[in-house]
């Protein structure tokens, strides 16, 4: 059986007319992790993404400590060990702030650097390029959409022909205001994936501001909450303005870490939206694990962090639960030593917490489906 990652492009043609969501899963910590993930997806028959950021994931080994080349075969080489056929490698947030030339260079080769390592899937932001004198939703994404292109067209020519997933970003994912979240408009999403396509770019999923943070979050008091504050109605909103305006694209949430499985379940618009990110989560879990069954690690892992991110009226908790990403580099050789007591543990968790998210995202069965549309 053929355990490469197929093209995210597929996935998500197959499904974007079906009645679910495809996990995307930002395996931080892949001893597992990853594997209690693909057995999950294997056993439910589940279409699976998984994904890490730039910030995540570079040349230098961002806050992981993964490189492109390190994470593609770490995870090529557990789904060899499972025996999964449908599953994507994406580059998530691949983020440009400044759109400088410098900038873009810079991007063109962690780009080019994760094509070579395999990757079948790219998420370009560029959403915190913004034209504030702008006076039309296009005037005032100019710079995003600019960026986009430039980019898309280089990540097709690298890929040389070869298919590949395309996410875009429009409206910065957590940003507030005075008046609170900034969220993207049904016109927003309008303009910005027509001048896409005007240009020959053709993203299968788009990622909106609609309400919902990253990581961990937590309340005035330092103490950590649910992420409850996607908002439905705007999500359809601009899904169903992209549909009227006949644009072949469907919508990627992110930051579904502390979102509760019933609201997945329940609330929220399967096919509106079918890539859903869920990052944090699994990096939780595994300090959770760590917690019980290596308690001295665990208690190094957390010193370290409220010392080293303290902030004054910051409560340990908040500081570990937004710190504690960053200790992944820092205790790599533990982390990627683990015994294999732990590392099971941490696998039979990860496939319970991986069965449940597949199930609220009703994606049972979407590996069949994508089977079905690549033979047609």
């Amino acid at each position: 059986m053929e355990c490469n990652p197929i093209p995210g492009s597929i996935i998500f043609n197959a499904v974007k007319d079906k009645n679910c969501i495809i996990m995307a899963c930002n395996t931080r910590i892949v001893p597992g992790i990853t594997k209690g993930i693909f057995q999950a997806a294997k056993d439910l028959d589940s279409a699976i993404i998984i994904e890490l950021a730039k910030s995540e994931c570079n040349q230098e080994g961002g806050y992981t400590g993964l490189t492109p080349a390190e994470l593609s075969m770490r995870t090529c080489a557990v789904a060899c060990e499972v025996g999964l056929d449908i599953w994507a490698l994406h580059a998530d947030h691949i983020g440009v702030k400044k759109g400088t030339v410098e900038e873009l260079g810079l991007v063109k080769e962690l780009i080019a650097a994760q094509i070579k390592a395999g990757f079948t899937s790219f998420a370009i932001d560029a959403s915190h390029l913004f034209n504030f004198d702008g006076r039309t939703p296009a005037e005032e994404l100019a710079p995003n959409i600019d960026a986009t292109i430039e980019l898309a067209r280089f990540i097709e020519s690298e890929m040389g022909g070869r298919d590949f997933g395309l996410e875009v970003e429009v409206g910065e994912i957590g940003r507030t205001d005075g008046s609170g979240m900034v969220l993207t408009t049904p016109d927003e999403a309008v303009a910005f994936i027509t001048s896409l396509n005007s240009a020959g770019v053709h993203p299968q999923v788009l990622a909106i501001a609609n309400g919902s943070t990253h990581g961990n979050i937590f309340d005035e008091h330092g103490n950590p909450i649910e992420q409850v504050t996607i908002d439905i109605p705007r999500t359809r909103a601009v899904a169903e303005a992209l549909r009227e305006n006949d644009l072949e694209v469907r919508i990627a949430q992110h930051g579904i870490t502390g979102t509760p499985r019933h609201l997945i379940a329940e609330q929220f618009p399967h096919g509106d939206i079918i890539k859903g990110n869920v990052g944090t989560f699994w990096m939780n879990l595994v300090w959770d694990v760590l917690k019980d069954e290596e308690p001295d690690l665990y208690q190094r892992i957390w010193d370290w962090t409220v010392t080293k991110y303290a902030a004054e009226g910051k409560r340990d908790i908040e500081v570990f639960g937004k710190g504690g990403k960053f200790a992944i580099k820092e205790f790599f050789k533990e982390l990627y030593s683990l015994n294999d007591a732990t590392v099971s543990v941490i696998e039979d968790r990860a496939y319970e917490e991986a069965s449940k998210f597949i199930r609220a995202f009703k994606s049972e069965g979407t590996a069949g489906i994508v089977r079905e549309y690549m033979d047609s």
